[in-house]
Order: C-alpha cells, then sequence, then structure tokens
C-alpha cells in the first residue's frame, strides 16, 4: 500500500537552485535565515519570483509583516516568537500563518497566534525536543489544529509518519 503525503516543508537559509528544481508541487519552501541580522529583500523577492516560476509556495520565516509587504504566500512563526503584532494586520485571503512548538505550553500559544498548523517536534530526531511516537500522538491530539511533523523525517522513515496519522512533514535533511 502506497502512503500519500500531501504536502511538504523545506527549510533553507540560502538561494540554491538545485534543491528547489528537485521539488514538486507539494513541497513549500520556507526561507529562515537565524545567523544574519539583516534581512536582504532583494534575495527573498528573488527566491519568490523563483519560486512562483517553478510553481512552489514560498514563506517568509519571523517577519509576517514583510511577508505580508512581499506578498509572499505565507509566513512561519517559531517558537522562540511570542509575539502577537500579526493579529492586526491585514492580509489576503490566502495567505497562511503556520508556527512551530515543541510542548503543550508552546501549543497553546501558537493557537493564541492564531496559526492555520502547528509544526509540532521533534518526532525522529533525537535533540533536547524529542518527543517521540507516543508522546507526540498525545499532544497532537491536545489540538484541533492540524499537526505536521518536524524533525528528522528521512527517507528511511517517511514511512512511520503514518504511525502518527500525519500526511504533512517538514524538515531540511530530507530534501538534500
Amino acid at each position: 500500500m502506497h502512503y500519500n503525503l500531501t504536502t511538504k516543508y523545506y527549510f533553507i537559509s540560502n538561494f540554491d537552485t538545485n534543491n528547489i528544481n528537485q521539488q514538486n508541487k507539494q513541497t513549500i519552501i520556507i526561507y529562515r535565515n537565524y545567523s544574519s541580522k539583516k534581512i536582504d529583500k532583494t534575495k527573498i523577492l528573488k527566491l519568490r519570483n523563483y519560486c512562483k516560476k517553478k510553481g512552489l509556495k514560498f514563506y517568509l520565516s519571523n517577519d509576517i509583516k514583510l511577508a505580508i509587504n512581499l506578498n509572499l504566500d505565507g509566513a512561519y512563526i517559531p517558537s522562540f516568537n511570542k509575539k502577537f503584532d500579526h493579529l492586526s494586520y491585514y492580509y489576503k485571503k490566502n495567505f497562511e500563518i503556520i508556527g512551530s512548538a515543541h510542548n503543550l505550553k508552546e501549543i497553546r500559544l501558537k493557537e493564541l497566534q492564531k496559526v492555520n498548523k502547528i509544526f509540532l517536534s521533534s518526532l525522529f530526531k533525537k535533540n533536547k525536543n524529542y518527543l517521540g511516537i507516543n508522546k507526540f500522538k498525545h499532544l497532537s491530539n491536545l489540538t484541533k489544529k492540524n499537526i505536521v511533523v518536524l524533525g528528522g523525517v528521512s527517507k528511511k522513515n517517511v514511512k512511520l509518519l503514518k504511525l502518527v496519522n500525519c500526511k504533512e512533514f517538514a524538515g531540511i535533511s530530507f530534501f538534500e
């Protein structure tokens, strides 16, 4: 039996056409660059235009106002962002706001921030935020928001996503 994934979220920190070209239409590109303090708008515009040409959606991490101003498809709010400023912004109907969480407190915060989907981390990657399958399932049942798997998804373990009843995942190493 084949397990159909609906959406994949690919986190990038630089503009590499080789990896973007390998993605299909179910992949959403999320640009995040936490290493530099200043955001390069021309780089983001180039990425947006390239993704649009390829038929891919493009989101910006941690700057909702800029994502709205540059007419992007959406924005991503990391777990460390606890602001509510974006609730007063006006944005187009199809603009999507997504966010990540690692525990119940952060899930409730993302619900208050009115995100459309919550990226719950980390399912497979054994880091300080490691949840494992059982804790992941328990936390995902505590919210009515759509849950996206984040952390450690690889080509070897992608089929295990059906154990947590998720058809969407996010990552970096899976795509490279």
